[in-house]
């Protein structure tokens, strides 16, 4: 198949694939369009099916990782430890929408960073609603803020985010030394979310509400937050001896799965159901699908756009296309597109990527899955967020956040090397 039949052909089936995946007909999976989608562009010739294998072998592992997160995360819900963080926070606010704020921030921004977006879209966020209904409070600030947060604190640790498991895998970088260099750029982020936030929702944060009600406070999960510290350690040691983090995210997940499964507190259907397998069908088949559209045209229109180097400049250059791109064709298809053509420039453009595909979603509904499904758990608990908000909201963050962690991060490398 010629070259530009066979890239029009497959931007088509990428834009179908986004569409299905933002309307979901009937909850249908999304791997539903994107697994025909996949087969199409290997039949055509539109990519090889040398290619195909070798993009979805390169994706394995990182989908295995994903899976063996949102799986641990699960568990860790089913262990209590969301709700025992959403009771924690009504005590500790006082009565103060102004504290329930802060501690929706913090708590939003350490369940990202170590449990995936996904964990603070759809276990934490009913939670916040709970706890600001609790206390007497408006939900708007904290509801808003756990489908920010769920973009903004992915930035810190590679297991935040799919794209971070991406980006980990293309930039070389040990697990110790990934987090080290995003742990400015991760803070600028959350601190610039938290003053606009603060200003933005002054009103609903000057409104009265009350001390939530007094209750035998839930115990804290101990056995839960033992094994998941020791993960993270897991992580960072088989960074450094060469071994794929992978496994200590697999290990993790199996002693609590085994407990969980001793205690009969859960079942193997349930495990299974808590990978989401269909959603993981679906990047590996998404993945074969912009495989063909970068090597049809648009890897050549990255490569002659995208800057040389890690000058400041540079970087802000690469961040600001990343974010662009993420907005018009998804952060996941944005971040495949883009790291073939940044990975060999080394981890300061890859890590700009990063910035651009995680931060740059907060301005419109569509940059990621993860604030698409927001939409619809909130839209579950009878919160219908305004698109007027959300709009002027990504406004005011986005291109302040782009800009401080990418200048975050060009001093952490010259700071780190």
């Amino acid at each position: 198949m010629s070259t530009i039949p066979a890239e029009l052909l497959s931007v088509t089936l990428l834009l179908l694939i986004l569409g299905f995946a933002v309307v979901r007909p009937r909850q249908l999976p999304e791997a539903v369009v994107a697994v025909p989608a996949a087969a199409i562009v290997v039949a055509v010739g539109a990519v090889s099916p040398a290619h195909a294998w070798a993009e979805t072998r390169d994706l394995l592992p990182v989908v295995g990782f994903l899976a063996a997160v949102l799986v641990l995360a699960q568990l860790c819900a089913d262990e209590g430890l969301f709700k025992a963080a959403g009771d924690a926070i009504a005590r500790a606010c006082k009565g103060s929408p102004r504290r329930m704020l802060g501690g929706v921030f913090a708590a939003a921004a350490v369940i990202t960073a170590v449990l995936s977006l996904d964990a603070t879209v759809v276990l934490l966020t009913p939670v916040v609603l709970a706890t600001a209904r609790r206390i007497g409070a408006r939900p708007r600030p904290h509801v808003y803020a756990s489908a920010h947060l769920a973009n903004s604190a992915s930035l810190l640790l590679p297991v935040s985010n799919l794209t971070n498991l991406l980006a980990f895998t293309a930039s070389g970088l040990t697990f110790a030394r990934f987090a080290g260099l995003m742990a400015l750029p991760w803070m600028g982020a959350i601190a610039v979310e938290y003053v606009v936030f603060r200003r933005y929702f002054a009103d609903d944060l000057a409104a009265p509400a009350h001390e939530p009600d007094a209750e035998e406070p839930p115990g804290l999960p101990v056995f839960t937050l033992t094994v998941l510290a020791l993960t993270l350690v897991g992580f960072v040691v088989t960074s450094f001896a060469g071994i794929d983090p992978l496994w200590a995210a697999i290990v993790g997940t199996v002693v609590l799965a085994a407990r969980a499964l001793g205690q009969r507190r859960t079942t193997p259907l349930a495990l299974v159901k808590s990978a989401h397998p269909y959603f993981c069908l679906f990047v590996l088949a998404l993945g074969i699908v912009v495989k063909a559209v970068v090597d049809n045209g648009l890897g050549d229109g990255i490569d002659r756009l995208l800057p040389e180097g890690s000058s400041l400049p540079a970087l802000l250059a690469v961040a600001g296309v990343a974010a662009l791109l993420a907005n018009l064709i998804n952060n996941l298809p944005a971040v495949l597109a883009l790291l073939p053509v940044a990975g060999p420039a080394g981890p300061g453009p890859v890590l700009a990527v990063l910035i651009g595909v995680n931060l740059g979603p907060n301005l419109t509904y569509v940059g990621s899955l993860a604030t698409l499904l927001w939409r619809r758990i909130v839209h579950a608990h009878d919160v219908y967020p305004e698109l007027g908000d959300f709009t002027r909201l990504g406004v005011l963050t986005v291109p302040a956040t782009l800009v401080v962690s990418t200048v975050a991060l060009w001093a952490g490398l010259q700071f780190l090397g």
